[in-house]
């Protein structure tokens, strides 16, 4: 009785162990994070400054004030919230990765490792290509599209004037919804070639599911991005684009998985004695 209980005491040991080290590294993770989100707010005016240089700039170019408004009284506070709470997990995204792997390498061999790196380390590269494209490509078209609807007051008797006056929880939101969106969406080549690797898909199903694949691409710019034809095209192109690409990415890699195994077999049948032939 008393072995058993041995038994069962040394098999949970392990157990105990790795949820000891998982929480001490989710408490650095939240530490960190809690530490970024502080450093946002206290930079959270530069921060919103930036985030609003396409509005201002299409603003000037149409001779108007670039004056954002709040209409409540707590919303330039929580503005300041938000843009913390943004701040704070990009600016601790790459620690919170760090963590993740250092938790995660030691149960993998070494040819894993090597694997599954890269795209540990291209997986923030594309969001930030994604969210850079969106920034200053993307939004300037989308917010010149939706500021084209305005109306000068020429004559008041058969004519009313239109004129923007953003508030800066509206804009803030908008912005944040453009640059996740693309950022996430840069992530699909990051994906689809993980599950190339795992064996999960392949290249020629992938490439047999293309009117699939565009279906689905047009519902998502639909759906992350605003009602307008220009954001949803230039969303639809990029995120296509990305998909030919990954194609590309899982037919690379299992060309180099059939040569791995090809030069294993080679290796495999030549090290094998001549004793062992004759028998």
């Amino acid at each position: 009785m008393d072995e058993k209980k041995n038994d069962i005491d040394e098999s949970a040991a392990p157990l105990i162990e790795h949820l000891a080290e998982l929480r001490n590294r989710l408490i650095r993770c939240v530490v960190a994070f809690a530490l970024c989100m502080i450093l946002a707010f206290s930079v959270a005016s530069h921060i919103f400054n930036f985030l609003a240089n396409p509005i201002v700039e299409i603003l000037q170019q149409n001779g108007q004030s670039p004056d954002l408004i709040f209409t409540g009284l707590q919303q330039g506070f929580m503005v300041n919230i938000r843009i913390s709470l943004f701040g704070g997990f990009i600016l601790s995204f790459p620690y919170v990765s760090f963590q993740l792997w250092k938790f995660v390498a030691p149960g993998l061999y070494k040819d894993e490792k090597n694997a599954f790196l890269p795209f540990l380390l291209a997986s923030p590269l594309l969001f930030i290509l994604g969210a850079a494209f969106a920034f200053y490509i993307v939004m300037p078209l989308a917010f010149d599209f939706f500021l084209g609807f305005q109306q000068e007051n020429e004559n008041i008797s058969d004519l009313v004037g239109i004129t923007y006056l953003g508030t800066i929880n509206e804009y803030l939101g908008l912005t944040m919804k453009f640059i996740i969106a693309f950022g996430v969406c840069f992530q699909l080549p990051v994906l689809l070639t993980l599950m190339g690797k795992a064996g999960l898909v392949s290249s020629e199903t992938l490439a047999k599911s293309r009117k699939y694949a565009v279906v689905g691409i047009l519902v998502l710019a639909a759906v992350v991005t605003p009602p307008d034809v220009i954001t949803q095209i230039i969303l639809f192109t990029v995120v296509y684009a990305l998909y030919e690409v990954s194609v590309i990415l899982v037919k690379w890699v299992e060309k180099k998985r059939e040569q791995d195994l090809s030069s294993y077999d080679v290796s495999e049948t030549s090290s094998k004695s001549p004793e062992t032939k004759n028998q």
